[in-house]
């Protein structure tokens, strides 16, 4: 007897990149672990210690992080299933991480405060425009992101390299090199 191959669920898709609509069947899944990661924020963000924090933080991405690891509340995430953080990594005070699409972030990175890693977006049609487009980011080994810089969708910052405070990276950075600016853009080999 023939049994159709398994569907991929809403979580799968989501990772996978593709379109997800507020009328999709299954959307009460990302609700579920959205209103989960606002009642543990909430939480993590009144803690007395950057221990509880990390604790706090690792419950809502749901696996451990490393003691070595240290996170500054406050912190925001709207979903934080699909984020992994690397060891000896320091994220610092009021940062953003909409990691629907997934955040990756490898180990010795430095994000400076009020960062924002956003792996979410929407079509350009207006009459499509509340539909979720998601794609990874990924923080490699020793990077620095600067004060206030932003992260957009897809983009891969290299091992080494430097995200100026205040840039909004759209496109990928190179190893070892140091971009700033609005695009941002490369001004310096390190």
């Amino acid at each position: 007897m023939y049994t159709a191959p398994k569907q991929p669920d809403i979580l799968e898709r989501l990772r996978a990149g593709e379109p997800i609509r507020l009328n999709d069947p299954e959307y009460a899944a990302i609700n579920k672990i959205v209103t989960k990661t606002i009642g543990l924020s909430q939480s993590m963000n009144a803690a007395p210690d950057v221990d509880t924090v990390r604790d706090f933080l690792a419950e809502i991405i749901g696996s451990k992080i490393d003691r070595s690891t240290t996170i500054f509340a406050p912190f925001y995430t709207n979903f934080g299933v699909f984020t992994t953080i690397g060891k000896n990594v320091f994220i610092n005070h009021a940062c953003s991480f909409l990691d629907m699409g997934g955040i990756a972030i490898e180990d010795d990175v430095l994000i400076g405060p009020r960062v924002n890693l956003v792996t979410e977006n929407h079509p350009l049609d207006p009459s499509d425009r509340r539909t979720l487009i998601t794609k990874p980011i990924l923080i490699k080994r020793n990077a620095w992101i600067g004060a206030g810089a932003t992260i957009l969708p897809g983009v891969t910052i290299g091992e080494n390299a430097i995200v100026a405070a205040g840039a909004v990276v759209s496109k990928d950075v190179l190893a070892n090199m140091i971009v700033a600016g609005v695009p941002a853009k490369i001004i310096k080999n390190i």
